[in-house]
């Protein structure tokens, strides 16, 4: 068979299995469909397929495929940053500065701590720091990893609860906002080259000067000719960023964060995430899949998982119960918040790709770091329903 009919095997198997176990599963409760795609990658990588059925796994996944699932996955990823930092609001956190400040850093740094303790234990044994990572770096990585809140699949989750738009919504799209910024900023500066500190200055000053022309440039043409320049503009960030050390995905979600949202039709900006997570980011997920590895022994990778699991879920639920103490929420508002903002799947994958891309972590910390994520999204909406069942009062009182 020809390397484009394999291709077409492995995209009909990308969207054909999730799909199907979703549906016919039943799923949407407690995985959603971006969810269910991440599990399957997971199951068609080399540690399951590729362990059981192994001639299998080479002729469908062979290195041209996986080079032209990559390339799509490249793409892709770089689109769904780039429209989450359009997205980036931080007015009302501006307004509400005390609360919104308080809970997220808490939100933000408890479940750091308790992951670079985790981190710091990883270290013990052989196969889970990079070839390219100092310890520090390691440590920060996997810390902040199980401090993330994947904003986007929050906001899924929220509109499935119908809580979205209300006051409770709002406040907690406030903190995972704040939250957005503080892991795109210790991701860049886990990346910070000091042998190419000069290139990164440099990309820097020269990515300031051009987002000041590029705003002024997009308030004076047609919105219709503004999506076509942020696509010259995303594609240009992501080449200096990657150029001089800090990675695409940093360029891509800066590129957006210097972009106002109200720049484009709102219609258009969720019709625009809406196919990027149909069309292509499936193969992302594929591809991250793909990227799993169990050398260390299996046993040792569900472990560290675990271990990841209980330092994010704990970090974070007392994390919030500090921040409820400090500004006097009700009673049982600090888990329902908590919980909400242990989503971490789609995020913290994108973060953790980028970790593996630079070599700060092997394939098997990247394999525990995404089982953590995929277990933390799925346990979100179970602990939240019944919560949110008792506690109708505080979802519609503003704060």
């Amino acid at each position: 068979m020809t390397t484009s009919e394999i291709f077409l095997i492995a995209m009909l198997i990308i969207f054909t299995l999730p799909y199907l176990v979703w549906r016919l599963g039943r799923t949407e409760y407690f995985a959603p469909l971006v969810v269910v795609q991440i599990i399957t990658g997971i199951v068609l990588g080399p540690g399951v397929l590729g362990a059981l059925f192994p001639d299998y796994y080479r002729f469908v996944f062979s290195p041209p495929v996986i080079q032209s699932l990559n390339a799509i996955a490249q793409w892709a990823v770089m689109l769904f940053v780039w429209i989450a930092g359009i997205e980036l609001d931080l007015r009302q956190a501006l307004v509400h500065r005390r609360e919104s400040f308080v809970t997220a850093g808490l939100a933000l740094g408890v479940p750091l701590v308790f992951g670079a303790a985790a981190g710091v234990g990883m270290l013990a044994w052989p196969g889970w720091i990079g070839t390219g990572a100092m310890p520090w770096q390691f440590v920060l990585g996997i810390g902040m990893s199980c401090a993330v809140t994947a904003l986007p699949i929050l906001i899924l989750f929220m509109e499935k609860l119908q809580i979205l738009r209300q006051p409770i919504g709002q406040r907690i799209l406030r903190y995972a906002s704040l939250d957005d910024i503080a892991i795109w900023g210790v991701l860049a500066l886990i990346l910070m080259d000091w042998e190419r500190v000069g290139k990164q200055l440099a990309f820097l000053v020269l990515f300031a000067v051009a987002s000041v022309l590029l705003r002024r440039l997009m308030r004076r043409i047609p919105e219709r000719d503004r999506w076509y320049v942020g696509l010259v503009w995303l594609a240009a960030c992501g080449l200096g960023a990657d150029w001089c050390g800090l990675h695409y995905m940093v360029g891509a979600f800066i590129a957006g964060a210097v972009m106002d949202a109200e720049w484009f039709d709102q219609q258009q900006m969720d019709w625009l995430r809406h196919n990027v997570l149909l069309v292509l980011m499936p193969v992302f997920f594929l591809s991250t899949g793909l990227r799993t590895n169990w050398q260390v022994g299996g046993a040792a990778v569900f472990v560290a998982g675990l271990v990841l699991l209980l330092a994010s879920v704990a970090g974070k639920l007392i994390g919030l119960q500090l921040a409820g103490r400090i500004l006097r929420w009700q009673p049982g508002e600090a888990s329902l918040i908590g919980w909400l903002l242990q989503t971490k799947a789609l995020i913290m994958i994108i973060f953790a790709n980028v970790l593996l891309d630079k070599a700060v972590i092997t394939n098997e910390a990247f394999t525990a770091l995404l089982l953590m994520a995929v277990a933390s999204t799925m346990l979100t909406v179970p602990m939240v329903a019944p919560r949110l069942a008792r506690m109708r009062d505080v979802v519609f009182r503003a704060r």
